[in-house]
């Protein structure tokens, strides 16, 4: 319940972001139509972003006949969660990633790069692949994709406010200065949102996915292996719509130093140290 309220919490600053970016471009009814334009956002989210981002990484739906080891793999994972067969896609990028996507578990679908399968012995696959599982289980799924698709649309509100100016509520021109500070800010705090609402769900989803494969140290050792693998391997689409990097198991962009702090996702380190942590719990009760 926490959770939920904090999300809907976040998702409310998502809009209220953006509901003051279209005041600077127009003052009280550039206000009413990016409220209007955000509820068209979210509900287009609801049905379609799915198969947005699944279209926009050029994903390929794969069944037991095109892919059998992978699809049965997704299957006998999805049977120990208690989870319906979800739809399952494969990306053809040598950069190693996996994600989640759908409105609920009942519309959900699992995707995996070609290079993490691979990167990735057959049980670090299977940690991975139940990590996006227990994301589909905590419903995480639906608001990663509207946040997404929100903070894109920040940022080109932003842009749009740099191009064409701003106007105040009785249509006078808005210093440039603060359209400059916008154009700056408000991608920034879309991210800082965006990283509010991420990093405390990948924690929960490698605690979760590690409780449905059985097998912490898995996970721990393709997060390592997928951390190193990455760093010299960009993925393309990603990089184009960096919006999306929060749906990764591993952040695929490249931002170090001050960059990093903004990360959508927790250090590596902590993460397997967290997941080594519960196999050593695991084994003192064994």
């Amino acid at each position: 319940m926490f959770n939920l309220l904090k999300t809907a919490v976040l998702m409310a600053a998502i809009t209220a972001l953006f509901m003051t970016i279209g005041r600077l471009i127009g003052g009280h009814q550039g206000m009413v139509f990016a409220l209007v334009l955000a509820l068209g956002m979210n509900f287009f989210s609801y049905w379609f972003s799915d198969k947005l981002v699944l279209r926009m990484y050029n994903a390929q739906e794969v069944d037991a006949q095109s892919a059998p080891q992978f699809y049965r793999m997704i299957q006998e994972l999805a049977q120990r969660a208690e989870l319906p067969m979800p739809r399952v896609y494969l990306i053809e990028e040598n950069a190693p990633n996996a994600f989640a996507t759908g409105r609920n578990p009942a519309h959900a679908a699992v995707a995996a790069t070609t290079g993490i399968l691979r990167v990735l012995s057959e049980r670090e696959l299977r940690g991975v692949m139940a990590h996006e599982l227990a994301h589909v289980k905590h419903r995480d799924i639906l608001i990663s994709t509207i946040s997404a698709t929100m903070a894109g649309a920040i940022s080109m509100l932003a842009n749009f406010a740099m191009i064409f100016g701003g106007r105040d509520d009785e249509g006078r021109p808005v210093n440039p200065i603060v359209s400059i500070l916008v154009m700056i800010l408000a991608p920034l705090a879309a991210s800082l949102i965006q990283m509010a609402i991420s990093r405390a769900r990948e924690f929960e989803a490698d605690r979760g996915g590690a409780e449905i494969s059985g097998d912490p140290q898995a996970l721990a050792s393709a997060l390592q292996k997928i951390h190193r693998v990455a760093q010299g391997v960009p993925l393309e689409t990603t990089e184009r719509h960096p919006e999306t990097a929060q749906m990764m198991i591993m952040n695929p962009l490249s931002g170090r130093g001050i960059a990093g702090l903004f990360s959508t996702h927790p250090s590596t380190e902590e993460r397997v140290e967290r997941l080594l942590d519960m196999a050593r719990a695991g084994a003192a009760r064994a």
